[in-house]
């Protein structure tokens, strides 16, 4: 029987193993497409693809299991919940997979997308590009196709160059632009704050003017300190919640 794919990741040593893989292997989960299998590989076969020991798979496998991702059927293998719930929270540890499989999981469609001016607001990220990239998304829930959240990216134009937009109907921009577009992607800058829907906002997530919404912004940096993409995203107040845990250590 085939098993399912998940992509690999580059694991940074400062961060718990099993969290870097489960997070990796959970937005692998939430941006599979219908034919791909849903069963996994080997408790081993997984341990040899992310480069971690069983124990350390197993630890993560049972992250998702316990979030409701994933069963087990005795001698049948490790299976992906086909009618899998994906609008959990997500623990964020400062890994950029986690930031990937916060944004994975929810149908997509590309409202417009081209490239124009730096926007007044965004100048200050932007300081030497005459223009950007832009993207414009609606995601909704797969089951219900109720919207969620709408994101806006502004992405520097060598790079818009090398998008293709049908790519982020299946993977959020993150993924795509550190592994199709090959970005060198350092560090990510997450703001959330409570915000009231205005007018736009309001009439693509259906919900009345001026009520609660999350409004996210997400600063993409490479390794020399340059802003690669900043992300504005409006979520629905009443379907979807931030966790984030800090590590004492």
């Amino acid at each position: 029987m085939t098993s399912f794919a998940p992509d690999s990741i580059v694991l940074n040593r400062k961060l718990p193993l099993w969290y870097q893989v489960s997070q990796s292997l959970r937005a692998s989960i939430l941006g599979r497409r219908p034919q791909d299998p849903l069963r996994l590989p080997t408790e081993e076969q997984l341990a040899g693809h992310y480069g971690v020991s069983v124990l350390t798979m197993r630890q993560a496998l049972k992250e998702l299991e316990d979030e409701g991702l994933i069963f087990r059927h005795r001698r049948r293998g490790t299976f992906i919940e086909p009618h899998v719930q994906r609008g959990a929270p997500v623990r964020l540890l400062g890994s950029v997979d986690a930031i990937v499989a916060q944004q994975s999981g929810m149908t997509t469609r590309m409202l417009d997308h081209g490239k124009g001016p730096v926007p007044a607001e965004l100048a200050e990220y932007f300081p030497d590009p005459g223009e950007v990239g832009t993207y414009h998304r609606l995601r909704s829930d797969e089951k219900t196709g109720e919207p969620t959240n709408h994101a806006r990216n502004y992405v520097r134009p060598e790079l818009a160059a090398r998008i293709d937009p049908a790519d982020l109907a299946r993977w959020p921009m993150t993924k795509v632009l550190r592994d199709v577009v090959g970005a060198d992607i350092s560090r990510i800058t997450d703001t959330v704050e409570a915000r009231l829907a205005e007018p736009e906002t309001a009439r693509l997530l259906e919900v009345p003017l001026l009520s609660p919404i999350l409004h996210y912004t997400g600063i993409t940096y490479d390794s020399g300190g340059r802003v690669l993409d900043v992300a504005v995203i409006n979520y629905r107040g009443d379907r979807f919640s931030f966790t984030v845990t800090l590590d004492a250590t």
